[in-house]
C-alpha cells in the first residue's frame, strides 16, 4: 500500500499548513485516476485572468520512496497549489519534476519546487533550447493574459535530459519516460507508470480542447499511431478529461489532424494560397472542438507551411 498521511483530518491540517507556507489559497483539486496517480484537470479555456492560467492537466505519482510531479502549470502560484496538493496526500519528498514539453502552461510552475531537497527537473533533451527561445515571450504573454496571478513565474530548466528513453524509480513503482520525434512540439515526452498502466501523454493527446500544432503534423500523426498501440489502461491528456479511453480519444484527434492535412494537401494541389485555405472556412470538422475559432486557422497555417514543401 502506498504511504499516505493517516486520517482525513491530518490531510486537511497538512493542506492548510501547505497553503500558508507556499502562499497558495488552497491545494489544487486532484482526482486519483489510478492508485497513487493524482491528476488536476485544467480548465478547457484559453489563458485568462479569470482562470489564472489554470488550463493544463497536471499532477503527481506517489511511490514508497518519493513523488514524481508531472507538469506544473502556467504560473508559480499554480505550482505552489500543486505542491500543496502533494502535501495533502503524502509527506514523501518530491524527487522528480517532469515536464512533458516546453509550453508555458506546463512548465512555469516549476519554480515552486526548487526548494525541494534533491529534486531533479526532467525533460526531453531538446526542451531547454526550445524553452529558452520562447521564455521571454511566454512571460510577456502571462503578464498580459493572466496579470497579477503570474507574479513570480519564471523559467526553470531541466537538470536531467532524456534523449530516447529513461526509467525513474519512486520506490515500489517505476516510471518509463520516452522522448518522441517532432510531433506536437520538437520536445514531447510521455510518462508511463508501469504499476497502474497510466500513460501521461502531455499534449500529444488533447481531449475536447482542439489540438494545436507547434511541431510537425506528419510527425504527430505518426506518433498517434504509435501511442494507440501502447498497452495503456489509463491515458492522461494534456488538456481535457483527466482519464480517457485512449483509443477513442486518439482516434478523434487523429481524424482531426488527418483532415487538416488532407484539406491543405488538396489546396496545394489546386494551387490555392494559404489565404484561400483560411477563407474557405469549412467548419464541419471543428464543431465539437473547444477553442476551434482560436486555433484551427493557426493549425491550417502550420500545416500549409510544412506540407507545401513535402515530396
Amino acid at each position: 500500500m502506498l504511504p499516505r498521511i493517516a486520517g482525513f483530518a491530518a490531510g486537511l491540517v497538512l493542506a492548510a499548513v501547505a497553503a500558508r507556507v507556499w502562499g497558495a489559497a488552497a491545494p489544487l483539486a486532484v482526482d486519483e485516476v489510478a492508485p497513487g496517480v493524482f491528476v488536476h484537470q485544467g480548465r478547457i479555456e484559453d489563458l485568462s485572468r479569470d482562470n489564472g492560467g489554470d488550463i493544463a492537466n497536471i499532477g503527481f505519482v506517489v511511490g514508497s520512496r518519493c513523488v514524481a510531479v508531472i507538469d506544473t502549470g502556467s504560473t508559480r502560484r499554480i505550482g505552489e497549489a500543486l505542491l500543496a496538493a502533494v502535501r495533502a496526500h503524502t509527506e514523501l519528498p518530491v524527487c522528480y519534476v517532469i515536464n512533458t514539453h516546453m509550453h508555458l502552461d506546463h512548465v512555469f510552475g516549476n519554480a515552486a519546487f526548487e526548494g525541494e531537497p534533491g529534486v531533479e527537473f526532467v525533460a526531453a533533451a531538446r526542451m531547454p533550447a526550445s524553452l529558452s527561445a520562447r521564455a521571454e515571450a511566454y512571460l510577456r504573454t502571462l503578464d498580459h493574459e493572466v496579470g497579477e496571478a503570474a507574479a513570480g513565474s519564471r523559467a526553470v530548466y531541466p537538470t536531467t535530459l532524456v534523449d530516447d528513453t529513461a526509467t525513474l524509480e519512486l520506490g515500489g513503482r517505476r516510471l518509463t519516460l520516452r522522448a518522441w520525434p517532432t510531433a506536437h512540439t520538437d520536445n514531447d515526452l510521455t510518462v508511463h507508470d508501469e504499476q497502474t498502466g497510466t500513460l501521461w501523454t502531455g499534449d500529444l493527446l488533447f481531449e475536447r480542447f482542439i489540438p494545436i500544432i507547434d511541431g510537425s503534423i506528419r510527425g504527430w500523426l505518426d506518433v498517434i499511431g504509435q501511442l494507440s498501440r501502447l498497452p495503456a489502461k489509463h491515458m492522461v491528456p494534456g488538456h481535457g478529461a483527466v482519464d480517457v479511453a485512449g483509443g477513442d480519444a486518439l482516434s478523434r484527434e487523429q481524424a482531426y489532424l488527418a483532415n487538416v492535412a488532407e484539406t491543405v494537401r488538396a489546396a496545394i494541389r489546386r494551387g490555392d494560397s494559404l489565404r484561400d485555405v483560411l477563407d474557405a472556412g469549412d467548419g464541419s470538422q471543428i464543431a465539437d472542438w473547444a477553442l476551434a475559432e482560436r486555433f484551427h486557422g493557426r493549425n491550417l497555417s502550420a500545416a500549409y507551411t510544412e506540407l507545401e514543401w513535402e515530396d
